[in-house]
């Protein structure tokens, strides 16, 4: 006796052995034996061999028609035996019973299970659901092929080229188009950007980027809504400083300037004044929510997202020729000695004499010229309106409180790096296209000018931080707690130090128009400056605010992400500049080598970091490097060693851990499909 039985939602087939008294041992035609229930055995026969049997029931069942098998099936529970007989009459032959039993098992949208070879037929308006259900995912599969080879054909289907960020890094994997990628990138053997790439998905490198960045991070556009910025109480009393920032020439929010008062005295006032729009912005209203919402403003070579629109912007900027708003900490000292006496904080309106720009002043105001008054000037246009004495003393001020911080911190700070600047040629839109020529120039870390504001600011952030931590005050500071390798720079509430700087406590105070953190400083500074001994009451966040956890928070991710495009878009134009230059070869230094991994490498004359392979390399090695191909999407290029040039033995552990944050920070172009590696990476600096 064979029999048929159900084991795991299959059928099948074998040879009775023996029964008992609810199981039966049954033979399987591999030779296999199994126990099965006897509930479980749906049909029993003596011919043909249950292989027969099964292989032309299966071939059988493929001739039921579905629907007509439905109208003839009882509405009560039924077994597959019956609606055999009443499909094909009382000729039934038990190959066709054993199809009807196949097929009801098979389409459970017509008929669901209610036992073991017994069934009941769905309702009619379930029935119809399904068959449309059915009928809908047949017509995406038709679709999901038809693109695909449209795909590997190298063409991209309309519908996919509209959703093609979306599709890369942040997949519906359920949705036809990502499945059509996916399809194609294996059946090609092909990565999804690279498939994308050459079915002419992506038109303009750059704008893929910049839309990728967009579609993350501002997946709303970049418009701000229309808002009108709440004025400053002129009531402000007027100081009786004159300040002057210091900037590049593409700066328009002019967040701080700085003023002396007192040359020749003996005692000497340092005001360091910082744009107030916390004086007018107030928590939770229309302009603070637009800061939270963007956090920060992001550069990028030729352009920049704002954090605030430009009308708030204009309104609170220190212009020159005007009596502006500010936040100002008056600082007085020795005029010689520098030692510190006391300082003071107060809410008033500051003359701005002059906006002063470093492209046009960094070239003349050098140590020379600063501490020899007959150095002539050699700067790019006309002598700093600031007075020649001032800025003398706080070049000599600068040294002064550097070398105390470098003190603190153990060593001094790396200026060996040069900072390169990115100019566009002929830019003919707000926003760049990516075809603009491109002009990388070099401006040494260290130039006076540079040092003259970061120290001030240096200053200003540890000063209002220890002021703010004395009073109660809660605040979001930036510490470290050495400088030991791995430790990185963190962000709380709790003035804790900052070993990289050297200082005691610092707190983010001294850019409130450009990055959120500071104008939630601002606020309680200003909360600090008004009622003194009792800010804490006052202040907007009190102590152990989970407000304050939650900015920072959002912060860091933001800053994070926006640091990491500026990075990508650096090295965008860096590219571009080395195709636009006809470059080939480029000197380098290598920063990192390993015995059996590529060795990472720094240009000397360009803000490149890349890989290369070859054997015994060392670190701080001179190379003479060999472009190869360069791609424009995955931000990457090839590159072999043509020869060696000797060493350069000077290369300092941090100038080595910026140049592999780089190569992290600008790292390649990755999507979520599982065939490609994980996100780059954006690094952390402190910028004073």
């Amino acid at each position: 006796m064979h029999a048929i039985f159900e084991e795991a939602g299959k059928f099948l087939g074998g040879r009775i052995l023996s029964e008992a008294e609810s199981s039966a041992q049954i033979e399987l035609e591999s030779g296999k034996r199994v126990k099965a229930k006897l509930p479980h055995i749906v049909l029993r026969f003596e011919q043909p061999t249950p292989a027969q049997l099964l292989a032309g029931a299966q071939q059988e069942s493929g001739q039921i028609d579905l629907d007509l098998a439905w109208e003839f099936a009882s509405e009560e529970e039924f077994g597959f035996a019956d609606l055999a007989r009443e499909y094909y009459g009382n000729s039934c032959t038990l190959t066709q019973t054993a199809a009807m039993l196949l097929r009801l098992h098979e389409a459970p949208h017509y008929f669901r299970r209610s036992g073991k070879g017994r069934f009941r037929r769905a309702d009619a308006e379930v029935l119809r659901l399904a068959l449309a259900a059915i009928e809908k995912k047949k017509q995406v599969q038709l679709k999901i092929d038809r693109w695909t080879e449209q795909l590997i054909q190298g063409t991209c289907p309309d519908e996919i080229r509209s959703l093609i960020f979306k599709v890369l890094f942040k997949p519906d994997k359920n949705s036809a188009e990502y499945k059509s990628v996916v399809q194609a990138a294996r059946a090609s053997q092909r990565a999804p950007l690279d498939l994308l790439q050459r079915a002419g998905a992506i038109g303009s490198a750059y704008e893929f980027h910049w839309q990728r960045f967009l579609f993350d991070n501002f997946p709303k556009g970049t418009d701000f809504p229309a808002i009108i910025p709440p004025q400053v109480g002129m009531d402000l009393p007027l100081s009786e400083a004159t300040a002057y920032s210091i900037d590049d020439s593409e700066t328009t929010e002019i967040d701080d300037a700085l003023s002396v008062q007192g040359l020749g005295t003996g005692t000497v006032t340092l005001g360091i004044h910082i744009a107030a729009p916390g004086l007018a912005v107030t928590p939770g209203d229309a302009i603070d929510t637009l800061g939270r919402q963007r956090l920060s403003t992001v550069y990028m070579p030729g352009h920049k997202i704002t954090m605030l629109p430009d009308d708030v912007v204009q309104g609170y900027t220190l212009a020159e020729g005007q009596a502006c708003p500010a936040v100002s900490l008056y600082v007085r000292m020795r005029e010689q000695g520098f030692e510190i006496l006391d300082h003071q904080t107060r809410l008033e309106r500051v003359t701005i004499g002059a906006n002063l720009r470093h492209d046009q002043l960094d070239t003349g105001v050098t140590p020379e010229w600063l501490q020899n008054p007959d150095t002539p000037w050699a700067g790019n246009g006309p002598e700093p309106a600031m007075p020649r004495c001032a800025m003398a003393w706080l070049w000599r001020l600068t040294t002064h409180l550097k070398q105390a911080r470098e003190q603190v911190r153990g060593k001094p700070e790396n200026f060996s790096r040069p900072d390169y600047t990115f100019r566009l040629i002929d830019k003919s839109t707000a926003a760049p296209t990516g075809e603009e020529r491109v002009e990388i120039g070099v401006r040494r870390r260290g130039a006076p000018l540079d040092l003259i504001v970061a120290e001030a600011m240096i200053l200003a952030n540890s000063t209002w931080g220890q002021w703010m931590s004395t009073l109660g005050v809660p605040a979001i500071y930036r510490s470290q707690a050495s400088l030991a390798p791995g430790v990185k720079v963190r962000m709380g509430t709790k003035a804790l130090p900052h070993a990289g700087i050297g200082v005691p406590s610092y707190a983010w105070s001294t850019s409130p128009l450009r990055r959120y953190t500071d104008l939630v400083n601002q606020w309680q500074i200003i909360a600090c400056a008004r009622h003194g001994a009792t800010a804490a009451l006052a202040a907007p966040f009190q102590p152990k605010s989970a407000e304050l956890f939650s900015i920072i928070s959002s912060f860091e991710t933001a800053y994070s992400a926006y640091n990491g495009h500026q990075s990508q878009m650096e090295r965008f134009w860096t590219l571009r500049y080395l195709r636009q230059h006809d470059i080939g070869t480029l000197d380098a230094t290598v920063i990192k080598a390993w015995p059996d991994q590529p060795a990472v490498v720094r240009a000397d004359t360009l803000p490149l970091v890349l890989s290369v392979t070859a054997a015994g390399l060392q670190r701080g090695q001179r190379v003479r490097l060999q472009l190869g191909e360069i791609d424009d999407i995955g931000l990457d290029i090839s590159a072999t060693v043509l020869e060696l040039l000797g060493d350069d033995q000077t290369l300092s552990t941090e100038s080595i851990e910026e140049s592999e944050a780089d190569l992290t920070a600008a790292g390649p172009i990755s999507v979520d499909m599982d065939l490609t590696a994980a996100e780059p990476t954006a690094t952390d600096d402190d910028a004073a």
